[in-house]
């Protein structure tokens, strides 16, 4: 396990990650990940602990996950469902959050449709004096730091499985192709993927890809380079990562049907022999076959990393909680 001194307790942003903090998150992944290939994949690491799982919109994957990456750290955890809950009867969010603070929760993984949610908890937790850690898994349009952190950790395995590090990414060029302009995925990745010297390809609609997104790379080590074009993104490319297409966009007129998103935009394997051999296609799901990418590509395990990222997500989010509920020495 890693013993890099660890000093963040809340998680809302990748935004002000350092190559340290990156390095640490994978490096703690890739010790997790051996754990999860044990008969026995459970370690007492957060014996005691509570994990309180506040999802107050849908969500599969991401709850999940950090559901069985608390288990797997023998935490004890609460699960909120907001249909149910006392939100029905009025209750705020902020209560709700206190409410989980008197059962005795230590770390609140916090997900909303809104973004700025997680900080606001985050805020009031640090107003009241608490110790409670805040992980954001995913506000609104604004960002899901452990989808980036997942991804993040799927590609350096790649690049190598024994020591996934950021400085492999110097010199690559991955492309995102989607809804980027609604996409807390990208956002996240796009901080992450430019913490290094590398080159970060973006490309959709211009209804989905406004140009003020290239503000986002300015400053960064990485380059960020916007496109309309589809093959001019994925020409020489390593990694290409494909986004979730909204269908109620449709309703708000930004594309005109998603059959002519999927002859423009849509990821196959055609259009990847433009690619640097070898090249390999994340998502992170849901996926909408036949849209953002074809069935056959999706299903083709010569290209696609999309299992992989499932795994990687469990055990970055447990390197995650770990770091918080451990790596502090709380």
């Amino acid at each position: 396990m890693t013993t890099t001194t660890w000093n963040r307790r809340h998680i809302l942003s990748l935004a002000d990650f350092t190559p340290d903090e990156y390095d640490t998150v994978l490096q703690t992944a890739t010790s997790f990940w051996e754990v999860l290939g044990r008969r026995t994949k459970k370690v007492p690491a957060l014996q005691g602990q509570v994990i309180a799982n506040l999802f107050f919109e849908p969500s599969t994957r991401t709850r999940n996950s950090f559901e069985l990456a608390a288990k797997r750290l023998s935490a004890d955890t609460l699960n909120f469902a907001p249909g149910t809950s006392s939100l029905t009867k009025g209750e705020t969010i902020l209560d709700t959050a206190k409410t989980y603070l008197a059962m005795g929760t230590d770390m609140m993984v916090i997900r909303h449709r809104e973004a700025g949610v997680p900080l606001a908890i985050a805020a009031e937790m640090d107003r009241l004096g608490t110790a409670v850690a805040i992980l954001n898994a995913g506000d609104g349009q604004h960002e899901h730091p452990s989808q980036g952190l997942l991804d993040l950790f799927t590609i350096c395995r790649i690049l190598d499985p024994e020591k996934p590090r950021i400085d492999l990414l110097r010199g690559k060029k991955i492309a995102i192709v989607g809804d980027i302009l609604h996409s807390r995925v990208a956002r996240s990745n796009i901080w992450s993927l430019t913490a290094t010297d590398m080159e970060l390809h973006l490309a959709g609609p211009p209804t989905l890809l406004p140009k003020p997104f290239e503000t986002l790379g300015r400053d960064r080590p990485g380059k960020l380079v916007l496109h309309w074009n589809l093959q001019e993104a994925l020409a020489d490319a390593d990694f290409v990562m494909t986004l979730r297409l909204q269908k109620e966009r449709m309703t708000a007129h930004l594309l005109p049907s998603l059959r002519e998103y999927h002859q423009q935009y849509g990821i196959t394997s055609d259009r990847l022999k433009s690619c640097r051999p070898g090249v390999k296609v994340l998502h992170p799901g849901p996926v909408n076959r036949g849209v953002e990418i074809s069935s056959e590509l999706m299903d083709n395990p010569d290209f696609s990393l999309i299992s992989q990222q499932v795994t990687s997500g469990i055990a970055v989010r447990m390197a995650l909680l770990y770091l918080i509920g451990v790596g502090r020495g709380r």
